[in-house]
Formats: C-alpha cells, structure tokens, sequence
C-alpha cells in the first residue's frame, strides 16, 4: 500500500459539467511494467444502469507490442479501466444520447496529465471544463450528459508544453467517444478504428523517412498484424474513423465506393444529410473524424489504407537496426512483408453461392509495359510505362513521364497485360475502379481463397480484366515497393468516358501531380511529369473539363489554385474519385482545393476574358512546388 495524503476542495459547476478531485491521492508505486492489450473498440467500458454511465479510467506505464507479440515492445502510457489491463486505444466510452456519464479518474503516473473530451458533445465553442489537470496519483470526478449523437475521441497528455490533441508526446494516451442517437438499447453494427503514431522523436512536420522509428497503427496494431476484418456480400458495413495522430491521412477503400456519413473532431460532429458524399479517398486531418459507410458488393480480399505511401512503408525493427534498401530485398509476400503501418485488410465472403461467369467473349486489349527510362540509379530510379494497342505506342519516343492517360469506355470488357521490363517485381493497382478482386493489384494479397495474385517478376506478365461500370477520373499506380516505384515515375491517370470518338483531350484536360524522381527536387511537385510546365493556350467561352490528380507518394495537403493576378477564377465541380456529384454538390465556386493523396477532382471551366490565368500548387504552409501560366486567347 502507498501513502495516501488527503485533500479536499469544492466542486466546481461549469457548462453543464460537475467536476471535482475526490478527497485522496495516491503516490505512485514502482512495479513491474504491464502488458498493454489491444483494443478493438468492440465493447463500450463501464456500467450503464438507470441511464447513468459509471467508468473509471486510470492513465498508467506499460509494454506495448504494436507488431507481433512476440516482437519487441515499446514502453508507452495508456488509459485503461480501473481493475484491467491498460489498453491501446483507451477504453471505448459509447453511450446513447441523453445519458450521463459519471468518471472517475485517476492519474498513476509520475507527471500531471491533462486531458481533454470528457465534457458534453456537440458543442458549439469548446467548454472551459473540457480540460482537466490531474495531478500524479490524484482521482478526478466528472460528471456531464453526453450530448449529440457523432465519433469523438477523449485524449491525454504529461507535456504541458505540448498540444494535448496534436503532439507526439504520450501519443497512445487516446480513446474513442461514441455517442449513439438517443433511444438506441444496442449499437450500431459499426466498427470504431483509431488511428495512432507513435515516435521515437518529436515530428514537426515534413517527410517521414524510410528509416525513421514509428509506428503507424490501427487500434493499436501495425500492418500486417492489424484485425483482419470479415463481411458477406450485401452486407452494409460502417467505419468510424478517429484520426488521433499528428499526421495527415488520405484514407483509401479498393474496390468500393463509400459514403462518408459525418465530419467531425473531439467536439463536434457534422452528420451530412441530403445526398450521398461518395468517394474512394477520404482526408483525415489530426484530430478529425469522419464516419462512413459502404456495401460488400463483391467477394475478394480488399484494403482500406492510409494513401500515403510513407504511412504504409513495412515497419522498421523496434530494436533500431535498419531495414535493407527496397531493391536488397528478396521477399515472398509484397503485400506482408513490404507494407506496413496503416493497413486494414478486409475479407468479403461469398456466403457459398457459386455466381454464373459472365465472361465476355470479346475484350479491348492494351499492353502496359513497366519499362527502366534513363537517367536513375539503384537508389533512386528511373521507371515509366509504355502503353501499346495495336500498332500505337504511348509515349512514342523521348522519356517515360508522365505515365500514358489510358482512356477506356464505360460499359466495354478490357484486357490490360501488364508486362514486367524492370529488374524486380511489381504490380498495378486500378485506383478506384470497380472490379474482381484479383484484378486490383495488391500483390500478394487481392483476389479469393485459392486464388490470390501474385507479383509480377521481371520478365513476366500479369493480364488485369475489367470492365468499367461508371465514366470519370481514375488512377493506375503500383501496389508493390509503392514508395520506390511510384516515385521512379509508375503512375497515370485512367479515364473513363462515355463515348471514345466524341473524347477530345485539347478539351479534356488532365492535371497529373506526382512526387520527383529525386531527392534532391523533393521542393517541388511534377505537373504531368514536369519540373517546369509549358504554358496551355485556352479559348474565351470555350468548356474544359479539368481533371485533377493527386497522386503523390506524400504531401497530402497541397492546394491547387487557379488565379488570374491574385483573384481566384471560379470553376464548377463536378465529379469526386470518378463519381458524378448530385445536382446539390456540383456548385461553382472558387478555383481551388486542398488535394489528399489517392484523390481526383473533376471541374468545369469556361474562361470569360481574354489574358494570363495562373495554376498554382502549393504545400500547406504555403510554399510553391509548381505553376503553370494558362493564356486566354
């Protein structure tokens, strides 16, 4: 037993929140480290009875394995239940609208922790009570009504210096907040997915290297040991997604398009209503939410990823010794054992119904060949495809950037042979496109029990086949060694369209960003493979679709304008991820977004005076990466 020191003060009314430190404190005790388990956010923590929630949390020290549990450990703080194993994420608070929630909690680490979100939800401005200082060894009371339904997320930290939502110190001290609509006796079939980033060193901003000591994890574990999640076709699946890291993360489902239902943050939560917000990439900014659903239409294996490449790298021995350049390894699984960090893969079962094939007899074949352009070396280099159909070739000389604009029509099978000329293996990924799951390109990994696709190693083929059932903005890109290859020069844009003879690309306008090849250009942003882009001529009352495509290996936060002087021109959106938007969405508006990797935007432009129009890229803080001049005749 410690030594119990005993205080007292008044309780203290602020916004609808009593909150109070109980009359004892309890000085820690030196003990050995726990073993901090996972928690897959299945099981709501505390006692609810009578409409009252009653939880007692502690923040505590222990070993946290976020790779195997027989791989090293990391020693982290983390929130548990009074009387159980510390937990990350923290405890799941999930309770419906209306109800109030009683907690205690008590401090028994060395430091005064502060922390943030147990106050009512929904609120407009955050509350005065809804931090709260607990010194070491004290017990903090609250009591609040949890306000409206939404995704929130309750979060601590021991830095006083430090931003108790953004920064990396005390990192896995957060845990979900879910408030159902009001009258729910049991949950929404949902899953609540929390992602974290530890660090060995603070991350101020920037790229995070190949050999940098993190991990990337998805309630509390790394790829590829991440919960493997399992539906039944037509089963309507929801996520809630809770972005506690410091970093943002453009976040990727293959093979389906999802509605985004809700944004939000620790406060508050917007829930859309009206018409559906589809997509196939969806940004978490730190400290964002977002709730989404979508349904399992097709048997497979699938992902659902962070889009950026630096996010999904394989993971970096926690012993510190460094992981072998890219093209040193030998490896039997791409998918396993050269990805890692913020990967969930998902499994849709075919509930045993054996479906007709519907193979087509005739099929629209192109050969994509991953071909080595000039000018790279082993560490850093120079890839490009090659596209040929019939007697054309694309590009026909010169070198392999941008990737060729593969146009296809909706609703006509096709035959993609992808020929591997390189010195390692790769893979294509159809960045959006509805298809068969061993098609999708996940070496490795995509395709059915039995059937799984594998690599493509040098001097081999691999043919993808699909048939595009929507026209819009799509990608191919690799999904093998994707930080190395993709940034070598392996991506292009994917158009899907209507009608192939009515297709007119002077009108129909394809914006390609891509990372540079080197290190050393890593300031700016390629636009269609340039480092310095030749001015575009357009016409007065001439209609242009602008199609635009991040598909950056990072920098998920670039902002693409389009000024004449300094006065943004207006455009109309029209399509998001290759999805027409509904009539309510597709407004005109100022011509500029904020772009995540992983995503396309489509928009309509109709110059009205003649003169120079200016493209600008940008990072987040505002430094230019690219321009380009548009002359208006």
């Amino acid at each position: 037993m410690g030594i119990r020191v005993f205080v007292s003060c008044a309780a203290i009314l602020v916004a609808g929140t009593t909150s109070r430190l109980t009359p004892r404190l309890s000085v820690p005790v030196a003990r050995a480290a726990e073993r901090i388990v996972v928690n897959d956010n299945r099981a709501s923590a505390g006692i609810l009875a009578n409409g009252v929630l009653t939880i007692r949390l502690e923040a505590r020290t222990g070993e946290w394995h976020p790779d195997r549990e027989i791989d090293p450990s990391l020693m982290v703080r983390a929130f548990a239940e009074e009387g159980k194993p510390a937990s990350i994420p923290g405890p799941l608070i999930r309770v419906p609208e209306g109800t109030e929630i009683h907690a205690f909690v008590r401090n028994s680490l060395r430091d005064t922790l502060t922390l943030l979100g147990l106050s009512p939800r929904g609120a407009l401005m955050p509350l005065p009570s809804d931090t709260i200082q607990i010194k070491p060894g004290a017990i903090r009371e609250v009591r609040f009504t949890a306000g409206k339904a939404g995704t929130y997320f309750y979060r601590g930290t021991t830095n006083a210096a430090d931003d108790p939502v953004n920064g990396t110190v005390d990192a896995e001290l957060a845990g979900a907040f879910v408030v159902d609509p009001r009258g729910t006796t049991r949950p929404q079939r949902d899953r609540v997915l929390v992602i974290g980033l530890w660090s060995k060193t603070d991350l101020p901003g920037g790229l995070v290297g190949r050999q940098a000591l993190l991990r990337f994890t998805v309630n509390g574990k790394a790829w590829p040991n991440t919960e493997r999640l399992s539906y039944n076709v037509g089963d309507t699946v929801r996520f809630r997604v809770i972005n506690t890291s410091v970093a943002v993360h453009p976040m990727h489902l293959h093979g389906f398009y999802f509605n985004v239902e809700s944004r939000g943050d620790r406060a508050r939560d917007s829930i859309f209503v009206g018409s559906p917000h589809r997509v196939v990439t969806e940004r978490a900014t730190p400290g964002r939410t977002f709730t989404m659903t979508w349904v399992a239409e097709r048997a497979g294996n699938w992902m659902f990823h962070c889009h950026d490449n630096y996010h999904v790298l394989r993971n970096r021995p926690l012993d510190g010794s460094a992981t072998p350049a890219e093209h040193e390894l030998h490896v039997q699984n791409h998918a396993l054992e050269m990805m890692g960090g913020l990967v969930m893969g998902v499994e849709v079962r075919d509930r045993g119904v054996v479906q007709a094939s519907n193979e087509p007899t005739a099929r629209r074949r192109l050969r994509l060949v991953a071909s080595i352009d000039t000018g790279g070396t082993i560490s850093e280099p120079a890839f490009g495809y090659v596209l040929h159909e019939g007697a054309r070739t694309t590009p026909a000389t010169g070198p392999l950037l941008p990737g060729p604009t593969i146009v296809l029509k909706r609703g006509e099978p096709v035959s993609i042979m992808v020929v591997n000329k390189l010195n390692e293996a790769t893979a294509v990924h159809w960045h959006g496109i509805e298809l068969d799951s061993y098609y999708d390109g996940v070496a490795g990994f995509a395709g059915h029990p039995g059937r799984i696709a594998p690599a493509i190693a040098p001097r081999d083929s691999f043919e993808a086949r699909f048939t595009p059932p929507r026209s819009g903005t799509f990608i191919y890109h690799p999904h093998a060694d994707e930080v190395r290859q993709q940034q070598a020069g392996m991506s292009g844009a994917l158009i899907v369209v209507d009608s192939l003879e009515s297709f007119n690309p002077a009108n129909d306008i394809v914006w390609l960003i891509t990372a540079p090849r080197l290190t050393a250009d890593a300031g700016i942003a390629l636009l269609n493979g340039e480092k310095s882009p030749a001015p575009r001529e357009f016409r007065v009352g001439q209609r242009y679709r602008l199609r635009v495509v991040n598909i950056h290996t990072f920098r998920p936060s670039m902002v693409l304008r389009v000024m004449r002087d300094s006065t943004l021109v207006t455009w109309r959106a029209i399509a998001k991820d290759g999805m027409d938007l509904p009539r309510d969405q597709a407004t005109a508006g100022p011509a500029t977004i904020q772009l995540g990797n992983g995503e396309t935007y489509d928009y309509e432009f109709i110059p009205t005076t003649p003169g120079d129009l200016r493209v600008t890229i940008s990072s987040a803080a505002g430094a230019l990466l690219q321009s380009m001049v548009i002359r208006v005749r």
